[in-house]
């Protein structure tokens, strides 16, 4: 079992993504218009994979579920 706090940083290194303070505050400068009805998953810059990681993440209320909903909210601020 990950026992492991998960964070910001670590949740964009298991998307594959640059994980760098910089390199997520600058993903969220340029992803922050994120509309309110548009489901997180469902935005247009996942990858397919990514984007079920993140759907399964809040369906299963896994260990991610909180740092996916801290990025859900940063993009949408």
């Amino acid at each position: 079992m990950d026992t492991s706090a998960h964070t910001l940083s670590t949740l964009f290194a298991q998307l594959g993504l640059p994980n760098s303070e910089d390199d997520i505050n600058a993903f969220i400068i340029k992803h922050c218009n994120l509309v309110g009805n548009i489901p997180l998953d469902k935005a247009p810059f996942w990858t397919t994979s990514q984007s079920s990681f993140l759907r399964e993440a809040i369906e299963e209320d896994s260990d991610w579920a909180e740092v996916v909903d801290q990025l859900d909210n940063s993009l949408r601020n």
